[in-house]
This record gives structure tokens, sequence and C-alpha cells, in this order.
């Protein structure tokens, strides 16, 4: 089992986390990212639907992946949806163009699965939860601010 250089962010949502101990943890439900580098930091699962307990893997810990489930070594750490909430973000977050106008939402990213580097954003000009709808590529390079929710880019 190996991982491929560059993911889609989406390809791990569709996954659920196993450890090296053979527990299922859940599925995967959302990054954690450091905005102001463009990077992702690792992923948090949901062992349960109960309970608001959540799992939170570093990238460094992700050692293989099929069709179903991401494969991780050593312990996560806990923490609970409320703080995770807090995190900062770019998914879902609002496209805005040199004018103000917005463009769409973010809806998916591709990044390098060794360091974490986002290396560019998808964004959705309609509802990204709904399957085919259409994406365009938003580089990094063309970004000229960033705020958790908001992305402000050199696009007229």
């Amino acid at each position: 089992m190996n991982i491929p250089n560059k993911l889609f962010l989406s390809d791990l949502l569709k996954h659920n986390v196993r450890c090296d101990n053979g527990l299922d943890h859940g599925p995967v439900i959302l990054p954690w990212m450091h905005i102001p580098v463009h990077r992702i930091l690792g992923l948090v699962s949901r062992p349960s639907n109960l309970r608001l307990q959540r799992e939170v893997w570093r990238l460094d810990q992700l050692k293989g992946i099929n069709k179903e489930e991401v494969y991780v070594k050593g312990a996560c750490s806990l923490s609970d949806e409320q703080t995770l909430e807090r995190l900062p973000t770019l998914m879902n977050a609002n496209v805005f163009n040199r004018n103000g106008q917005k463009l769409g939402l973010v809806a998916d990213f591709v990044f390098e699965s060794n360091r974490g580097n986002i290396q560019y954003y998808l964004v959705s000009r309609s509802n990204p939860l709904i399957p085919g709808t259409s994406r365009w590529r938003l580089s990094i390079s063309q970004i000229s601010d960033k705020q958790p929710g908001s992305i402000s880019c050199d696009i007229d």
C-alpha cells in the first residue's frame, strides 16, 4: 500500500481511518490546515456519531491508502467538535475577485501527501456538495488575501 504524491482532499473524505492496531476510527471529516502557508497539517476523524469527541491525526502518521480506508500509525490527539470548529480553514470559503464580486466557494484542494503543501484549490461556482458542479482551478499565486472563510484573488 503506497500513498500517491498528490492527493485531493475529497478523496480522503470518502475514507475511514484505520490505525496500526486494526481499529476503525471512523470517517475523515475535515482537514487540519495552516492557512498562512497553504498547508495541510493533518486530518480529523469522527469515531462515533453519538459522541462529540474527535480524533486528530498528523499528516506524517498517514502510512497508506486504499479504496476505502486511510491507514495511520501511532496515537491520535483527542479534541471536541466545538474546538475544531474554531480552527481556521479555507474549505467552503467564499472566493472574491478584485472587485469584491463572489466567484464561488472552495470545494476541494490538491496537496502533497508527504509535506502537506497545497498545490491549488478547486472553486465551485454553485453548491460544492452537488456532484458534477463545475469547478475551476485557483492557483496559490492568484490569491491576494486570505482569511478563514474568505479568499480574495487577482482575477477580474
